[in-house]
Order: structure tokens, then C-alpha cells, then sequence
């Protein structure tokens, strides 16, 4: 019982540290300069392949020790859950405005948390009923405002943006269930080689579309120069976030997904809205609104209750993810 509850609370921890630091990629626009974006998502998941190669090393034993199909799937999960879904983002936001993508992006705590409980059945439906709710309308009264203005103020070309968030969207559920299914296999898997796989697929897709990109003329740096004088602030930035949000919280996502059922990872995933919302409001130097207000507090209030409800019965939940193999496996890294 008390292991049980040790494990649901390290979980619980690194799935709020993996939320913040994704919550970091929202300030990529303030620190472009005149670069494009796509010079900072390419450069960035060089560097988080770069992590991946040392990952992998270092974890080598344990990565020999995965199946084929496993290697292969974490590849996959690493070009589809934080190259497509980042690229998505920004078509998404280049389309449409800052505001209709993390609108869209702030219903993937719900479709989880549905999903998680429709295949896992962790919990009875009316005791998700609360917690759905709140955060169903904290999404709500922080998007609708500005959203519902950046609609009447666009043109044709939202309609596109619309298509590349619902894209975003659709990858990370992917991505979502793909992992915490995988990470769900009766032999554990070891978090830190899956992670550096992630990273290594990643790069690796970054390194086969740089000559189409470069084709394209999306890339700036031939033009603005390589050296650091010209670029040293976004080779900072890039090094940092692929350290932080793509190494440090696919790590951490992974360590929740083996501890906690996707019922309360899918709810835990909104509070990357409300540190998204609170970096942007350092961003731009104001205070919330009234409604933004109500709805971070609303928000934080379902994922916060949610936590309350698992950890209120861990024998139940615990029986989903064998924890006490889980975790054995976790510490040893």
C-alpha cells in the first residue's frame, strides 16, 4: 500500500516537471530573432538526437535488451510525438495566430483522460465526472475569449491553421496511447533507453528532411550566418530547451506513464496549458483576465482533484501498471 502510494506520488511529480518544461516551447517566438522557426526546431532536435546518441549509450545494456519492434516503435513515437507535433504547432500558429492552436491543443487532456478510462478502466465514470468538468471549463474560459476574436478577425487562411492543430492534436494522442501502452508491456522497459530512442528518431528525421528544408528555402541560416555573434542566442536557446523539454520531460513523461494510469496522466497533461498560460503572461507583461483567472483556477482545480482520486485508491491503480516491478527498474538508473 505505501509503495503503492510512493510510486503514484514520484509519478505525479514527473508528470507536473514534464509539463513545465514542455510548457517551455511557447517562448520559441521571443527568442528567434531573425531566424525562422523552422531554423530553431531543426537545430533544437539536432541537439536532442545528439542527447539521444549519448542516452543510448550510456543506457546500452538495457537498450540491447529491447526487442526489435520496440527499438523501432520508439523511433517512430520520438519523429511523431516531438518532431511532427512541434511542427504542427508552429504550422498551426504561422496559419492561424497564437491563440486557435493552444486552443485545440488544450482538448488533449480530455480525449486522454476518456480514452485512458474507456480502455484501461481505471475508474467509474461518474468519479471522472467532477474533475472532467472542471477542466473542461477552465479550457473554456481561458480560450474562448481569445479565440472566439482571433476568428473574426481571420482570413482564409485559418482554416489551414485549424488543419494543422487538429493535426497536432491527433499526433500527440497518438503518441499518448502508442507510449503508455508500450510502456505498459509486462517486461519494463528502462526509461532512460527508451527516452534516448525517442531523441534519436527525432534527430535522425531532422537530419533526412535538412536537404528538403534547405531545398525549400525555409532555413535562414545561410543567409543570417552560423557564427556566434549572429546566432549564439538561438543556439543557446535550442541547446537548453532540447536539454530541458525534449530530453529532461520525455524523461519524466516516461517515468509517469510507468507509474500512473492514463486516466490521470491524460488530466495531469492540462497543467502544460496553465504554465503555457503563465509564461505568456511574463511574456507579454500584463495580469490574467477575470475569465483567464477563473479558468486557470478551474483548471488547476480538476487536475488537482484528479490526483486526490487515484491516490485515494492505489491498490486499484497500481494494478494497472505492476508498479512494483516498475519501479525497481526506474531506480537503477
Amino acid at each position: 500500500m505505501r509503495e503503492a502510494q510512493i510510486s503514484l506520488s514520484l509519478g505525479v511529480a514527473a508528470a507536473v516537471f514534464a509539463t513545465f518544461s514542455w510548457a517551455l516551447n511557447f517562448i520559441m517566438p521571443y527568442v528567434l530573432g531573425g531566424y525562422s522557426a523552422y531554423d530553431f526546431i531543426s537545430l533544437r532536435f539536432l541537439f536532442s538526437g545528439l542527447f539521444g546518441v549519448l542516452f543510448v549509450f550510456h543506457c546500452r545494456k538495457q537498450a540491447m535488451q529491447l526487442r526489435l519492434e520496440q527499438v523501432v516503435l520508439a523511433l517512430c513515437l520520438g519523429v511523431v510525438g516531438y518532431l511532427g507535433y512541434i511542427g504542427c504547432i508552429f504550422g498551426g500558429v504561422y496559419y492561424a495566430g497564437p491563440v486557435v492552436t493552444p486552443a485545440f491543443v488544450g482538448l488533449v487532456p480530455i480525449f486522454i483522460v476518456v480514452l485512458g478510462n474507456g480502455t484501461q478502466k481505471t475508474l467509474p465514470w461518474n468519479r471522472l465526472a467532477l474533475p472532467i468538468g472542471l477542466a473542461t471549463a477552465g479550457l473554456v474560459m481561458v480560450n474562448s475569449a481569445e479565440l472566439t476574436r482571433a476568428l473574426r478577425q481571420s482570413s482564409g487562411t485559418v482554416a489551414i491553421g485549424m488543419m494543422f492543430s487538429v493535426g497536432a492534436v491527433a499526433l500527440w494522442l497518438i503518441f499518448s496511447v502508442l507510449n503508455q501502452r508500450a510502456l505498459a508491456d509486462s517486461n519494463p522497459i528502462h526509461p532512460g533507453a527508451w527516452t534516448g530512442l525517442m531523441m534519436l528518431g527525432a534527430g535522425s528525421a531532422v537530419v533526412l528532411l535538412l536537404p528538403l528544408g534547405n531545398a525549400a528555402g525555409l532555413y535562414r541560416f545561410p543567409a543570417l550566418g552560423f557564427g556566434w555573434h549572429q546566432a549564439g542566442q538561438i543556439y543557446i536557446w535550442a541547446f537548453l530547451l532540447a536539454g530541458l523539454a525534449s530530453v529532461g520531460g520525455a524523461w519524466a513523461w516516461n517515468i509517469a506513464t510507468s507509474r500512473l494510469p492514463m486516466v490521470l496522466t491524460g488530466q495531469l497533461i492540462s497543467l502544460e496549458t496553465l504554465f503555457a498560460t503563465a509564461l505568456g503572461f511574463i511574456a507579454q507583461h500584463r495580469f490574467p483576465t477575470t475569465s483567464e483567472f477563473l479558468g486557470i483556477t478551474t483548471l488547476v482545480a480538476g487536475a488537482v482533484l484528479a490526483v486526490r482520486i487515484v491516490l485515494s485508491q492505489p491498490d486499484r491503480t497500481s494494478m494497472k501498471l505492476a508498479p512494483k516491478r516498475r519501479f525497481s527498474t526506474i531506480e537503477r538508473q
